[in-house]
């Protein structure tokens, strides 16, 4: 994976908005004030950039779109302009270590060029964008040092040009910087977002919680990444692991969901940002009998070579160098997502840092084994296919839960079979068999539900 700014623990984006500095100003006549933010309906729009071999989704009708975006300036000042076919409402603040200028917006169609974001020019580092939430999409700026926003607004079409979202950044030092990020500087949640997420958990709940008669063992997949959080990536990015793991996951969700035989539930369905410890939520929300977290690893170059898929579980001390690696770098997917990680409550720490049940760890662990043994006959695995390091990801307390790399996406022969739709079925039928291998033992002598 992508080497990425550490963090300790995350935010929700609720909170992350809570504890956001609002920036917004006005210049010039040509300059409009972006209105308080809305959020808008709800929605799902995967942002795809995959190979043909994986399904596109459907566009989104009736969304702003966003065609050109670019960077000017020095290392003093640095502009933003964003071309837009319409004005959207944004909502803009910095955040700290690493520092971050952070974009939230109504939802956005994404048609940018190819190599957006990829230049650092300026304070910018670099910039990358994608779905954050239902309703929202998000822009994240990676700085080079402290800087402020001295002003952003949306500039209404004039002139034969079109509508643009313009951020100014003024470089500052450290001190003004924090002082700027105190609490008593930082704007309150704005209704509209509050009640965004009132109106997204209300309309999830059907979907999400099932009635109190179905007493099957709940499966929770997690697609790994999503939103402006690719994941590894290949070809030039023209193949991302957020879109392949996407893909396998709903996959074995259609496969156990056809058995009838357990309640699946996803951590995400569409290209959307979910941070990782909402996803150890979903697991212990739903009481889940076991947790299935889905990625596809990466060398990168002079590193060498490696194949194969690779089970890992939780434990503190990494089993290997590259189970650290590996464990690093997803833990710090969060950062991508520009979320403020500095004050998680201490109930959330204590989940994703203390209270691993050795109880769990036995049944994570078995599962682990059982998964092997369907998956090898059908599987290329890795030489050392077992291995174990401290992803946030797979601290439930209570929750049996792994974490499989299907495969390196930076070797060929691995990448052949990630985006293969036969090679998929296989994989998801081993899967299939290991899950019910499992469960039927375990429910055996601890009852249905759990």
């Amino acid at each position: 994976m992508a080497s990425r700014a550490n963090q300790p623990v995350l935010l929700g984006l609720g909170s992350l908005c809570a504890a956001a500095l609002l920036c917004a100003g006005l210049t010039g006549r040509a300059a409009a004030q972006a209105p308080a933010y809305q959020a808008p309906p709800t929605y799902q729009t995967p942002l795809y950039q995959g190979p043909a071999t994986i399904p596109r989704p459907a566009p989104v009708a009736n969304v702003p779109v966003a065609s050109d975006a670019r960077l000017a300036g020095d290392a003093r000042q640095t502009r933003f302009i964003l071309d837009l076919d319409r004005p959207v409402q944004f909502r803009a603040f910095t955040l700290a270590d690493p520092y971050r200028v952070i974009v939230d917006l109504n939802q956005i169609n994404f048609q940018l060029p190819a190599a957006a974001g990829a230049s650092a020019r300026g304070l910018v580092k670099a910039f990358r964008y994608g779905l954050v939430m239902p309703g929202g999409s998000r822009i994240v700026f990676d700085l080079t040092g402290p800087a402020r926003i001295a002003k952003s607004y949306i500039v209404e079409a004039a002139n034969g040009q079109p509508p643009r979202l313009v951020l100014e950044f003024e470089e500052v030092d450290r001190t003004a910087f924090v002082q700027a990020l105190a609490p008593e500087n930082r704007p309150e949640l704005r209704p509209g977002i509050a009640e965004a997420h009132a109106a997204v958990a209300k309309a999830d709940a059907p979907a999400a919680i099932a009635p109190p008669t179905d007493k099957r063992p709940v499966v929770v997949i997690d697609p790994g990444h999503g939103g402006e959080d690719n994941g590894t990536e290949a070809g030039g990015s023209d193949v991302m692991e957020k879109n392949l793991v996407l893909t396998f996951g709903l996959a074995l969700r259609d496969k156990l969901e056809k058995a009838g035989k357990y309640r699946v539930v996803m951590t995400r369905t569409d290209d959307t940002f979910i941070a990782l410890g909402d996803r150890v939520k979903v697991a212990r929300k739903e009481s889940a009998a076991l947790f299935i977290s889905i990625h596809a690893d990466a060398l990168k170059r002079g590193e060498g070579d490696a194949q194969g898929a690779t089970i890992y579980t939780l434990s503190d001390k990494a089993s290997d160098s590259d189970a650290e690696r590996l464990a690093d770098a997803e833990n710090k997917s969060d950062a991508i997502g520009g979320v403020n990680l500095a004050d998680e409550p201490t109930e959330v720490a204590d989940i994703l840092i203390d209270l691993v049940q050795r109880e769990t760890k036995t049944f994570s662990n078995r599962f682990a084994r059982v998964l092997m043994g369907e998956m090898k006959t059908t599987v290329r695995m890795h030489k050392h296919p077992l291995k174990s390091a401290g992803f946030r990801v797979l601290k439930a307390p209570d929750v049996p839960s792994v974490l499989v790399e299907l495969g390196y996406v930076s070797n060929k022969a691995d990448l052949e079979h990630l985006v293969s739709e036969s090679w998929r079925n296989k994989t998801v039928s081993a899967m299939a068999q290991a899950i019910d291998a499992f469960l039927a033992k375990r429910l055996a002598t601890a009852g249905p539900g759990k």
